[in-house]
């Protein structure tokens, strides 16, 4: 077998596995009929992701991607709505995938409408790709946003202790 056809189907098995990840998700949430402990936005972003390399693939003909993010979006989609079928919160799991689904419709719509040339098409939307993979694998890190706070309260008191550390404690006069 040739290395660019034996590369392309590592790479669609290693990436279906990857999305296979919420299966377990799946699993407890349908087990459980309820959504406790399981993150929505990782599933939205990595579904946003996936339309959007789905689109670059079709654009470039690329049948490794588009083979891959089909399977991707489908399974993402699928994790979405049974997180949406078991929320109490539907309205906040509506609203967000909304906001994403309009950046993604925005986006479409700039490249196929503003940008005339193929090839910078290619590049800009390949770009346009690539921020949305690393919002896909900064999304479960959303959890620490309420938290940063107490995150940056550390690091102040840490760079103080640092910086002081050579002075003579002074009490505080009364």
């Amino acid at each position: 077998m040739a290395p660019v056809p034996l590369l392309a189907a590592a790479c669609i098995g290693c990436t279906v596995a990857m999305f296979g990840t919420g299966l377990s998700d799946l699993r407890q949430m349908l087990a459980t009929r309820s959504v406790e402990n399981i993150q929505f936005l990782p599933f939205l972003t990595t579904d946003v992701n996936n339309l959007s390399w789905l689109g670059y693939g079709c654009l470039k003909q690329d049948w490794t991607l588009i083979a891959v993010n089909t399977i991707g979006a489908a399974l993402q989609t699928l994790y979405i709505l049974v997180y949406l079928y078991y929320s109490p919160a539907k309205r906040a799991v509506l609203l967000q995938s909304l906001a994403l689904l309009a950046v993604l419709a925005t986006g479409y719509g700039y490249f196929t409408l503003v940008v005339g040339d193929t090839r910078t098409r290619l590049a800009r939307l390949g770009l346009f790709c690539s921020a949305f993979t690393i919002s896909m694998y900064l999304s479960p890190l959303a959890d620490l946003v309420p938290n940063v706070p107490g995150i940056v309260t550390s690091v102040v008191r840490f760079w103080l202790f640092w910086r002081y550390r050579d002075k003579p404690h002074r009490p505080l006069p009364a």
